[in-house]
């Protein structure tokens, strides 16, 4: 019965130990830089060393908008790839790649519980490397317990960063239940890999791995509670690279 209740909180709690700051506090330093008049949510902003490239290191700062609808809260999303000095001295940084995305989270009734970096290698040509950020989302309602985690990438180009991924669902808990027994759950997991088959400019194929399982609990004549659990269902789907993005299909972005 404890794993009912408790659906839809383990993927919100699974590492909800942000990268908040580096221990350098470099993404304190780049906020008071770049935004000296807006607020930061502390709490969702990030920073990571990208390990094969010396001295480098991603910076996420989620801003929040203060004319957000009511009952909401919109994200700008500040992204960049900093090059720290040889000294390590976190003044001399300099940004070499960025990006700014005017409302790109929103915060309502299903709340932004963190944001992580991955420094997965995602290798997506010989001379093409990204980055991901992990944006997970968890609801308050405990008779439809939700949460959720989405996968974006992006791509250095000069001055600029790219996002090549857009929202990629890769986790899902959810459920209706009548809070004592009777309900309905579901659990999903995709796993992204590298294909060796390429597109448009050579970038590497996305093959995803999609998992998904479905419950049922039900009361029974002794005053106890049983699930039952049906066979896993298995999907998987090729992505490729169209020449500006990995188009995700409706059909993916919300499985019914």
């Amino acid at each position: 019965m404890l794993r009912l209740v408790c659906i839809a909180w383990t993927l919100a709690a699974f590492g909800t130990a942000s990268q908040a700051s580096c221990d350098s506090g470099l993404a304190e330093r780049m906020h008071a830089k770049l935004h000296p008049d807006r607020e930061l949510d502390r709490d969702k902003a990030g920073c990571k060393a990208w390990p094969g490239f010396l001295g480098r290191y991603i910076v996420v700062l989620p801003l929040p908008r203060t004319a957000s609808p009511e009952g909401s809260t919109d994200y700008d999303l500040d992204v960049m790839v900093v090059q720290q000095a040889d000294n390590g001295n976190t003044d001399r940084a300099r940004i070499s790649s960025r990006v700014f995305e005017s409302r790109a989270l929103v915060e309502d009734a299903v709340r932004i519980s963190d944001i992580q970096i991955d420094t997965a290698r995602y290798i997506l040509a010989a001379d093409t490397r990204a980055f991901g950020l992990r944006v997970k989302h968890s609801g308050a309602s405990r008779a439809n317990p939700y949460a959720n985690e989405e996968l974006s990438l992006y791509v250095p180009q000069g001055e600029h960063l790219r996002k090549v991924l857009d929202g990629l669902e890769t986790a899902r808990e959810r459920g209706e239940w009548d809070t004592s027994c009777a309900g309905k759950f579901e659990q999903l997991r995709m796993s992204v890999a590298l294909s060796r088959t390429t597109a448009n400019r050579g970038y590497a194929d996305l093959l995803l791995s999609q998992t998904r399982i479905e419950s049922h609990a039900v009361p029974t004549g002794d005053g106890e509670c049983a699930e039952r659990e049906q066979p896993a269902s298995f999907k998987t789907l090729t992505l490729q690279y169209d020449g500006t993005r990995y188009a995700i299909p409706p059909a993916l972005r919300l499985v019914e």
